[in-house]
């Protein structure tokens, strides 16, 4: 049985940017001498997408096509799954599989940020340079996403004064009017990485903006960092999603769990026993701090009563202990709690009483007006409005 890979590619109306790719797929070949690898292109350059998977389907007998695409926008969704409808009726004895785009992961987090590296190196402080990360933009709002959390991973454990996303076209915000922003923040150092897998003309127009904000602002060091390109963590990550193509399998999204990879420069959490270590803690701790239903009954009504020195003096702390001793003579101890608070804003008109989730305040309350409080409001739901101070909407 043969095994065929479609590599596929966009396309540039510049012949470098489709070159670059084309050097991509035979560095990637070498490395797979055992399948036959191909390539094709959406648009703007040839072979097409449908040629390339005819003349593929032709000699082999399972296909599968793997979009050299960073995130899932309208031509993974719809051009590629059209291209194969009508592959699979041209050759029905021919298994065709899909593999995921390139996607959010570690090994492309990694590589934009050794991209920036050099530039980031020469920042005499970290904290005062700022990143403006640029993607290629799309109508896909979860590709918009995607690209927006590969920013923030690249940010994550690194001590950079700003990280930000932004867009070349399409969507906003637009490079040049967040780069304007971030240069109100007063930066000493500007770096421009494009989230781009190979050059073009969108490349070309980065440069061109660069450079215009660099005229406009000339005592704001800016610089551009180059895209991603050829490197062997893209190679390993095209093996990666090849190989759950072929195996059938379709990955949880946990590609960036700190828990089983590092991320950015998080990585004190991973691996197995880290990571059930943490888990440990984390349900220990949440177990200590917060009240669920093994705990208690959930409360019914809060009531806060202040024991600050004003309302104190005018009886407060007797007024807190006959409330919870006739709560508890009714046996609602558990569901109704009293407690005793600081300051409430109201010095000089208290003792005051506040019941939530009613959102009722009274004040001047005396401890002979417990009973009433306990019988009416917390255990018959009816206001005593003689004592009412506010009604909180």
């Amino acid at each position: 049985m043969t095994t065929g890979l479609l590599i596929v590619g966009h396309g540039s109306r510049d012949p470098k940017a489709n070159v670059e790719f084309e050097s991509l797929i035979a560095a990637y070949r070498t490395t797979r001498p055992d399948i036959d690898v191909a390539h094709g292109y959406v648009e703007l350059a040839r072979p097409s997408l449908s040629t390339a998977l005819r003349d593929l389907a032709q000699r082999a007998d399972s296909v599968v096509v793997l979009p050299l695409f960073l995130f899932a926008a309208g031509h993974v969704k719809n051009d590629i799954p059209l291209a194969l409808s009508q592959a699979r009726q041209d050759f029905p004895t021919v298994r065709f599989t899909v593999a995921n785009a390139l996607g959010v992961h570690p090994n492309l987090v990694e590589l934009a940020f050794e991209r920036a590296r050099a530039a980031l190196a020469g920042a005499r402080e970290a904290t005062k340079t700022a990143v403006v990360v640029v993607g290629r933009g799309s109508t896909d709002p979860d590709a918009n996403g995607d690209f927006c959390k590969v920013v923030r991973l690249l940010a994550e454990g690194r001590e950079i004064g700003w990280v930000m996303p932004c867009f070349i076209g399409v969507t906003r915000p637009l490079f040049e009017e967040t780069v304007e922003l971030v240069a109100r923040a007063r930066p000493e150092r500007i770096v421009v990485m494009p989230y781009f897998l190979f050059g073009g003309r969108l490349i070309s127009k980065i440069r061109e903006q660069v450079e215009a904000f660099q005229a406009r602002y000339p005592w704001i060091k800016t610089e551009l960092a180059p895209h991603l390109g050829s490197d062997n963590r893209l190679l390993k990550l095209m093996d990666e999603r090849l190989s759950e193509a072929m195996g059938g399998v379709r990955p949880l999204p946990c590609d960036t769990c700190q828990y089983r990879v590092p991320v950015s420069a998080v990585t004190g959490k991973v691996g197995g026993l880290s990571a059930l270590l943490w888990s440990l803690r984390h349900g220990f701790t949440h177990a200590q701090a917060m009240p669920h239903v093994h705990a208690h009954r959930p409360l019914t009504k809060h009531v806060l009563v202040c024991g600050n020195a004003d309302c104190a003096d005018a009886g407060s702390v007797t007024l807190i202990a006959t409330l919870r001793r006739l709560l508890k003579e009714t046996g609602r101890e558990l569901d109704i709690r009293v407690t005793r608070t600081s300051c409430m804003g109201r010095c000089g008109e208290g003792p005051t009483v506040a019941v939530y989730p009613d959102g009722i305040w009274y004040r001047g309350v005396k401890e002979t007006d417990a009973k009433e409080l306990v019988e009416e409001h917390l255990l018959g739901d009816r206001l005593v409005s003689r004592l009412i101070d506010n009604i909180m909407q």
